[in-house]
């Protein structure tokens, strides 16, 4: 389909103006970053992975009756997803400590958590995206209470799903993280899922090996972030043949 206005620019995905009013094409880059973009490379092929990939969860969550913005996948790097009002927090969810979790409190990376622990993060990458509690949420209005309520059922939910076919393909699910939207209907207001799930908002590790799946392969300079993601795809099932070139990334400087 011919692309229309774009929307937004973000730092791996661009959004354009849907073919309907209240819908977006989601476009899906190679671009990869870490450090709050400090480290940055364009790795070809991520696009394409990430797009599948985030088609097969949105979607799963969708049949399970977790509400998404996921409407359809239009081709290899674009989706087509509802227009939502997005909450300006990223919701974490933690199964096992790792990352700035285990830096804050000291704990040993892998040790699993004594219950899925939800933190919320202030999106402005200006500010690093900065850890909040719920009084900062409340005090500023970013969401209300109810919204509160709701967003720690879709992320369990999500969890709840995503732990599950996880598992079920040899790979323990760490952490990951989700945005949540608005949607209106009428007067009536409810959330949803907005963004993407994929290895670039996930912690996945292999659940004999402990090998990373995710984008701590590019975070720690572990190897192929391609064949990282690919593996993914292939114990999913949805690993489109040829779709993938494994080319040399080229370094943005």
């Amino acid at each position: 389909m011919a692309r229309r206005k774009k929307i937004y620019e973000g730092k791996a995905k661009t959004l354009y103006e849907g073919p309907e009013p209240g819908t977006i094409v989601q476009y899906f880059k190679d671009d990869a970053t870490a450090f709050n973009a400090e480290k940055r490379d364009v790795i070809e092929g991520k696009g394409v992975l990430n797009n599948i990939l985030s088609e097969y969860f949105m979607q799963g969550l969708n049949d399970i009756g977790v509400p998404t913005h996921f409407l359809k996948r239009l081709n290899m790097r674009e989706q087509l997803v509802r227009a939502a009002e997005i909450i300006p927090l990223e919701i974490i969810v933690r199964n096992y400590a790792a990352g700035s979790l285990s830096k804050r409190l000291g704990l040993e990376e892998g040790m699993r958590l004594p219950r899925p622990i939800i933190e919320y993060c202030y999106k402005d990458d200006a500010l690093g995206d900065p850890l909040v509690s719920e009084e900062h949420i409340a005090a500023f209005g970013w969401a209300t209470s109810q919204d509160m309520d709701d967003i720690v059922s879709l992320a369990l939910r999500v969890n709840d799903f995503m732990s599950g076919v996880m598992k079920a393909v040899g790979i323990r699910l760490v952490d990951f993280k989700i945005e949540v939207g608005r949607v209106y209907e009428g007067d009536f207001q409810r959330l949803i899922v907005a963004d993407e799930i994929s290895p670039d908002s996930c912690r996945l590790w292999d659940v004999e090996t402990n090998q990373k799946l995710d984008k701590d392969v590019f975070r720690r300079d572990l190897g192929s972030l391609t064949d990282a993601y690919s593996e993914v795809a292939r114990r999913l099932g949805v690993l489109p043949k040829g779709a993938v070139p494994m080319a040399k990334p080229t370094l943005i400087n």
